[in-house]
C-alpha cells in the first residue's frame, strides 16, 4: 500500500541521527518484520515516518497499518506532538517546540485562531492570530500546563518559540535542527522575536542568532581566585565584580525582542499583572535550573574536568553579580 507523507506532520517528528536510523533499520532487519504498526489517517502517515522510509528500502519486510480517526488535521498535529512528548528522549528545545505546536493546534481545534487555506507552495496551513476566543485559549493553556507540570505562561511562550523557530527555518533551512541539537545556542526571546518581526527584519534577526555574544561593558568576567574552585569560599563569592559579560543585540533585535516580551494575547493593553510577571520570571529561573541540571547531570565526567569546573564557576559568578542588582526587588545601577 502506498502511503502519503504530509510534510507538516513529518516536521513534528524529531529526526533520528544517522546512527539511530541505522540501528532502527538493523533492528527491523533482524526481526524480519515491523513490529509496531504505522499510524495512518486517510492514507497519510501520522506516526512511523522513519519505519516507512526503511520499508521503502526493503519492500519485502511485512508491516501493518492502524487507521486512526481524527476530526481534522489540527487534531492530528496535537496528537503527534503529545505522542512524541510522551515517548522520546528530547532536548529542552525539542520539548518546548512540541509543546508550542501542540498548543497552537489545540487552539485551532477550539477556534482560538483563524486559519487560512493550505499554502499552495509549502503545503502548510497557517494561522493569523486574532485572539477571538481568549477564554477557550486560557482553558487550553491551563490544561496543557497541568499535563506537563509548567505554568500557562510557559505554554504560551513555547508557542511563540515554535513560531519563531519555524520562521527562522524558512529563512535559513537547517537552523531548526541546530537549535534542537544544541549546536546553536540561542535564547527563547531571540527566537520568538523572529516570528513577530517584519519580513525586512527577519533576516537580520536570524543572522544575529549565529553571532557570538559581545562584551557589553568592555570588561571580561573576573576569574575565580582559587584554581581548584573550592565550594566553601563564600567570602570570595560576596566580592564578585558587578561588571559582567552580556549580549548586545542589534537595534532591530532590541525592538522585536521587546515587543515579544511585552505583548501577550490575554493582556493586549500591555498592563502586566503581578501574577503574570512572577510567572515569567519563575519560568526563566526554572528553565535555567532544568538546563543546568540536565547538562551537568548527563555529563558528570566532562563537567568534573578542572577547566570545565573553572568556566562553570565563572558563569555562577556572572549570574550572582547580575542578581545582586535586583536586591530589594528593583534593579539598581551597578556600583
Amino acid at each position: 500500500m502506498d502511503l502519503l507523507i504530509d510534510q507538516e506532520f513529518a516536521d513534528k517528528i524529531p529526526p533520528l541521527t544517522k546512527e539511530e536510523f541505522e540501528q532502527l533499520e538493523a533492528n527491523i532487519m533482524a526481526d524480519g518484520v515491523v513490529i509496531n504498526p504505522l499510524i495512518v489517517w486517510n492514507g497519510v502517515i501520522v506516526d512511523g515516518h522513519n519505519r516507512y522510509r526503511i520499508l521503502q528500502m526493503h519492500p519485502e519486510i511485512p508491516y501493518q497499518i492502524h487507521e486512526k480517526e481524527f476530526t481534522d488535521r489540527f487534531e492530528v498535529i496535537a496528537w503527534i506532538c503529545k505522542n512524541q512528548l510522551g515517548r522520546r528522549n528530547l532536548t529542552p528545545a525539542q520539548r518546548k517546540y512540541l509543546i508550542g505546536k501542540q498548543y497552537e493546534a489545540e487552539k485551532a481545534m477550539q477556534g482560538g485562531s483563524t486559519f487560512r487555506e493550505r499554502d499552495s507552495e509549502t503545503g502548510k496551513f497557517t494561522s493569523s492570530a486574532q485572539n477571538e476566543h481568549l477564554r477557550s485559549s486560557e482553558k487550553t493553556s491551563a490544561r496543557i500546563a497541568g499535563e506537563i507540570g509548567k505554568s500557562q505562561s510557559y505554554v504560551r511562550r513555547a508557542e511563540e518559540f515554535a513560531k519563531g523557530l519555524d520562521a527562522a527555518e524558512e529563512i535559513s533551512p537547517g537552523i531548526k535542527q541546530e537549535v534542537f541539537s544544541g549546536s546553536l545556542k540561542t535564547t527563547d526571546s531571540d527566537v520568538a522575536a523572529i516570528a513577530r518581526a517584519s519580513p525586512d527584519d527577519r533576516l537580520e534577526l536570524v543572522e544575529n542568532l549565529r553571532k557570538p555574544r559581545a562584551v557589553a561593558r568592555g570588561q571580561p568576567v573576573k576569574e575565580a581566585a582559587d584554581p581548584d574552585l573550592e565550594d566553601d569560599d563564600e567570602e570570595a563569592d560576596e566580592d564578585i565584580e558587578e561588571e559582567t559579560e552580556s549580549y548586545v543585540p542589534s537595534k532591530a533585535s532590541i525592538r522585536q525582542i521587546s515587543a515579544a516580551m511585552a505583548s501577550d494575547a490575554e493582556h493586549p493593553e500591555h498592563r502586566m499583572p503581578t501574577e503574570f510577571i512572577i510567572e515569567e520570571l519563575t519560568d526563566a529561573l526554572d528553565s535555567m535550573i532544568f538546563r543546568w541540571d540536565f547538562m551537568l547531570g548527563e555529563h558528570p565526567d566532562e563537567a568534573g574536568d578542572k577547566e570545565c569546573r573553572r568556566q562553570i564557576q565563572l558563569l555562577v559568578e556572572k549570574g550572582r553579580a547580575y542578581l545582586k542588582l535586583y536586591r530589594g526587588g528593583k534593579k539598581r545601577d551597578a556600583e
